[in-house]
């Protein structure tokens, strides 16, 4: 196993030191890139064959030098966990190189919810190891739940905000503010996709319960403690839940402040015990905040579109970016 020592409020790097076991359970301690300098020392110099760093801000430079460990002939590592990672096609190539080394010991390696691209297909030469890739969620959206000022899509994929009501039948559940619900609740781990354009769009997740009828502020996504919301729009992001709003700053959201904010692609992964968005617009994921959140119900995908002209798509798995996982569990 492997110990964690540090502290933050001195901010002193973490230190990382071989104990008996062959596991270390390190999913969401907040590790940075910085810690994987350290971690690749112990991975060398340790008996370690189960590490799981699910759920860390490791990034493509964390990854590279995660990966000088796993080319250590010293390296017993089996098993790797590196789901919620951040990793991007370069992490994915130097991971594809790690597998190949003759060196290597791993047999199964998670990299589910990331985008580590085709490399990791490409440059595998050892066809016994288990690569996990993105489970993605397709969703439709309930016509049942659609404002009368949206337009939903044939295909319950897309919808519009347009200015002339539309013939919706009679719905309990139909929402008096220009929100909409997905057709199924949502359960376990999830990964979906929107491509949003136009003007303001909130991207969140609800019970089912949350409120259809009254004032603006009682109804919108994000003002009650039964959803959670990502707020788009032409001047950045902002997060709400419970009437708290946090407004998140342009050197969090995004490795490319210049971009045109009218138009974008949004990430979300729910977890059983966290809510994560995502700005994945450049095909790269940059991590925009995170709920930790334990559900107590089963919970639906919501979006809420206020402005004329607006339209929400949800991403098909088939359509998403060209650099993004691949499952390799099949023969290459």
């Amino acid at each position: 196993a492997v110990s964690l020592k540090s502290d933050r409020s001195k901010g002193e790097p973490p230190v990382f030191s071989p104990e008996p076991g062959p596991a270390a359970q390190l999913n969401c301690c907040n590790l940075s890139s910085h810690c994987c300098g350290p971690l690749a020392s112990v991975l060398s110099s340790s008996s370690l064959t189960h590490l799981d760093l699910s759920e860390n801000d490791l990034q493509d430079s964390g990854v590279e030098l995660l990966c000088s460990g796993l080319k250590s002939a010293l390296c017993r590592l089996d098993k790797l966990r590196l789901s919620g990672c951040l990793v991007s096609q370069r992490g994915g190539a130097a991971l594809a190189s790690a597998l190949s080394s003759a060196s290597s010991h791993l047999r199964e390696l998670d990299l589910s919810f990331n985008h580590p691209g085709p490399s990791i297909v490409l440059n595998r030469s050892k066809p016994c190891v288990t690569v996990v890739s993105l489970d993605h969620t397709d969703l439709t959206l309930d016509p049942d739940t659609v404002n009368g000022f949206l337009w939903l899509s044939g295909d319950r994929r897309t919808v519009n905000s347009v200015r002339e009501e539309q013939h919706h039948p009679l719905s309990s559940e139909r929402f008096e503010w220009p929100q909409i619900l997905s057709c199924s609740p949502l359960t376990g781990r999830c990964y979906w996709e929107v491509q949003w354009s136009g003007g303001i769009v909130d991207v969140a997740v609800s019970y089912r319960g949350v409120q259809r009828r009254g004032e603006r502020r009682e109804c919108e996504f994000g003002m009650d403690h039964q959803s959670w919301s990502l707020r788009v729009s032409l001047t950045g992001f902002s997060v709400c839940h419970n009437k708290h709003e946090t407004v998140l700053s342009s050197s969090t959201t995004s490795a490319q402040p210049s971009r045109s904010l009218s138009s974008g692609r949004v990430g979300v992964l729910l977890d059983s015990d966290s809510l994560s968005f995502f700005d994945v617009s450049s095909g790269n994921p940059v991590l925009l905040h995170t709920y930790e959140v334990t559900f107590t119900e089963p919970v639906f995908a919501g979006f809420c579109l206020w402005n004329p002209g607006t339209s929400v798509t949800l991403v098909d798995a088939t359509q998403r970016h060209q650099g993004e996982p691949i499952d390799t569990t099949s023969d290459p």
